[in-house]
């Protein structure tokens, strides 16, 4: 399984917490939020340990999301034909990875995005219908 992190952004969703610190460096349990996604300091033990291959790439200036996406292309798309995740790095869930895999798989669509209702107040949301 492969996965994209995106850690790049202006850290709106977190303001006044970014105004100082980037988003991926915002404490969140006593540690850099970035930290709950991956451990920085132990990548190699961790690549060892879990059997998964770590990179990282810096972008030269903020290409939004897709930027990472047409960075990574060679890196997530193969001929598997595989399903990859892109989560965000201010967002810390515990995701349904192999529910959201089936659910993929068993609708044979291009993507599939998770998302959950939030305060109305909240700036940013996905309107849907159907299923």
């Amino acid at each position: 399984m492969k996965a994209l992190i995106l850690v790049g952004g202006f850290g709106t969703r977190l303001r006044p917490l970014t105004l100082s610190v980037p988003k991926p460096l915002v404490d969140f349990g006593n540690k850099p939020m970035i930290l709950h996604q991956v451990m920085l300091n132990f990548l190699k033990d961790f690549e060892a340990k879990l059997g998964i291959k770590i990179t990282c790439s810096q972008e030269t200036e903020p290409l939004g999301t897709a930027g990472p996406l047409a960075l990574a292309r060679d890196k997530l798309i193969d001929d598997s034909g595989e399903p990859f995740f892109v989560l965000n790095s201010d967002v810390i869930s515990e995701y349904p990875l192999k529910q959201m895999i089936a659910f993929h798989k068993s609708h044979g669509g291009e993507a599939s995005i998770m998302v959950t209702k939030l305060d109305i107040n909240y700036v940013r949301f996905v309107d849907f219908d159907g299923d």
